[in-house]
């Protein structure tokens, strides 16, 4: 007996989630550490907004970290032709020190944000695996902010 074309079209899609389900367990042992956020004033205006940081690691990159930025919406006044809609920049450092391996390195990058934040900025970070400490900070006013994660060997 010839089964009917949705009934097929269900083993199918069912037989294609078990493979993704299995093809994913790799990545339970990703690990994401968020940074407390920095509160910062920005470029453009009479702008303010808060960056956050994380960094995300997995034993499928092993030694190396990716490390995160994002704003948050920004709030104030700008000097473009939609001042209640501002947009305005920030740069930022994530600074890390491997304190296992003595290992430093920075991500330095400009965040643009707006009403609806920013874009995530992303790159990764051949830190070496161990203990990192990071130092969050902008060329701005601001409140540094001090975290820190493992890298896998």
């Amino acid at each position: 007996m010839r089964q009917p074309n949705i009934a097929r079209a269900a083993t199918l899609l069912a037989a294609a989630a078990g493979a993704v389900l299995v093809g994913s367990g790799a990545q339970a042992n990703a690990t994401t550490v968020e940074f407390p956020q920095v509160p910062t004033l920005a470029t453009g205006g009479l702008c303010w907004t808060s960056i956050r940081t994380w960094a995300d690691t997995s034993p499928d990159y092993p030694g190396r970290a990716i490390l995160n930025i994002r704003s948050l919406p920004v709030t104030g006044i700008g000097d473009g032709i939609y001042p209640l809609a501002p947009l305005c920049e920030v740069h930022t450092t994530v600074a890390w020190r491997n304190t296992t391996t003595g290992a430093t390195g920075a991500y330095d990058n400009t965040v643009v944000t707006g009403i609806y934040g920013s874009i995530q900025y992303s790159l990764y970070q051949d830190t070496g695996p161990g203990h990192i400490e990071v130092d969050v900070t902008t060329n701005n006013a601001s409140v540094p902010a001090h975290g820190s994660f493992d890298v896998p060997a």
